[in-house]
């Protein structure tokens, strides 16, 4: 595997201190935290709670739980695995990744200011410019790659909120998360990353100096295309008790299935993402040495323009890769259509390989004048590769037949 940290990587250096010295390296972590023996059987497992309600042994007199909305113990369990994961104290699921999002955007007032990148997910500027716009929370676009534009922006007007992506989607683009989250917290504004494409076993925010780490559950920590979620993960113990608020009060929670689900996918993240960014690095520099192809974008080349900043940052560059090639769009498309083990298919982060058109597909709310205004830019021929862990050689030859 492709390694950017020595042997004890970022991954295990940057959590919180566990109560159980067992549990102190991010494999241990992601099968053992949230999944303690079931106290009424002794099930290994935690079972999944297919209940909407509660016994109460007299008036608001209970276990901890009183109906479904507000809690269960399938999600406790979930819960209590992804701030594991992500080194923090406070962890929350969601039903998805945007129901996640748009939970921690309601801790930003009308009027107040989120400083944001100009390469989101296309769903999330969707959020950002056509929903919580209109309620009057302002939003300002900006390269978030370039911290000195990301600073100068604070420094110009107060800022409730930086949000970033690093890597971006589809661009792979990183923000300097250390370096930003000082930048927000001198200027009086919290820091949340959404860290998706990265997952806890490749990148901690938190460790960095974030308020804030998100997730689209759906994608790497569930990781088998069978399961929607999201999840907020925070240190700060004043935000966790409004978002809890928010999670029961909204209600956009994850059932229990799709807990149970989200946490079998946690036990063998980190084995999972080793064949990721493996199968990865050997499609990216296959990419880079074949003819047809113009550009290839992926934070373990040295030809990644923030290679530096991705060794100092990530524990590994991660599954997704993005490239051009020299016939644009048109060819971009064919080579789409051609691949045979790479599925034309949305979404990434399972364990099969998918490839897609972001300007076509997954970005295409970032096609309008509003997008091309805040700095957006999705090249039309752009390619975005999710890796899955089949054999590598595999995924190379089926590349090799569709660049023909």
């Amino acid at each position: 595997m492709i390694q950017y940290a020595p042997a004890e990587s970022n991954q295990e250096k940057t959590h919180v201190q566990p109560t159980d010295d067992s549990a102190t390296h991010f494999n241990t972590r992601a099968v053992h935290a949230g999944m303690e023996p079931d106290p009424a059987t002794g099930a290994v497992i935690t079972p999944i709670y297919q209940t909407s309600t509660y016994a109460q042994t007299g008036i608001n007199e209970h276990r901890g739980y009183d109906y479904a909305r507000s809690d269960n113990p399938t999600r406790t369990a979930l819960q209590t695995a992804l701030a594991a994961l992500e080194g923090g104290r406070f962890g929350l699921a969601f039903a998805s990744g945007m129901a996640a999002i748009d939970t921690l955007l309601r801790l930003v007032a009308p009027g107040q200011r989120v400083v944001c990148g100009n390469d989101l997910y296309g769903g999330t500027f969707r959020l950002f410019d056509k929903v919580l716009a209109i309620t009057g929370v302002r939003f300002t676009f900006v390269d978030t790659s370039d911290t000195a534009a990301v600073a100068a922006e604070l420094a110009r007007e107060p800022a409730r909120l930086v949000w970033l992506e690093s890597p971006t989607n589809p661009t792979l683009r990183l923000a300097d998360i250390a370096a930003i989250s000082a930048a927000a917290h001198a200027a009086g504004a919290q820091v949340a990353v959404d860290n998706t494409f990265a997952s806890p076993a490749l990148q901690q925010p938190l460790a960095l100096g974030a308020d804030f780490a998100v997730h689209s559950t759906t994608k790497y920590i569930a990781g088998h295309s069978d399961v929607v979620g999201g999840a907020i993960v925070t240190n700060d113990a004043a935000a966790y008790d409004r978002l809890k608020f928010l999670q029961n009060a909204v209600g956009a929670v994850p059932g229990p299935m799709d807990c149970f689900l989200t946490l079998r996918g946690i036990r063998t993240l980190g084995l999972r993402l080793r064949a990721h960014c493996d199968n990865a690095a050997a499609v990216a520099r296959f990419l880079e040495d074949h003819p047809a192809v113009a550009e290839v974008i992926y934070p373990g080349l040295e030809s990644h323009p923030q290679y530096d900043l991705a060794r100092r940052q990530m524990s590994g560059p991660g599954g997704m890769v993005s490239f051009t090639l020299r016939g644009g769009e048109a060819a971009a498309r064919a080579v789409a259509l051609r691949t045979r083990l790479f599925t034309l298919a949305e979404s990434l982060g399972g364990v099969e390989s998918l490839i897609e058109l972001p300007a076509a597909m997954t970005h295409a709310s970032v096609g309008g004048a509003e997008a091309l205004a805040a700095g957006f830019a999705v090249p039309a021929g752009l390619v975005r590769l999710s890796v899955g862990i089949e054999h590598a050689a595999d995924l190379i030859a089926d590349l090799r037949r569709a660049l023909l």
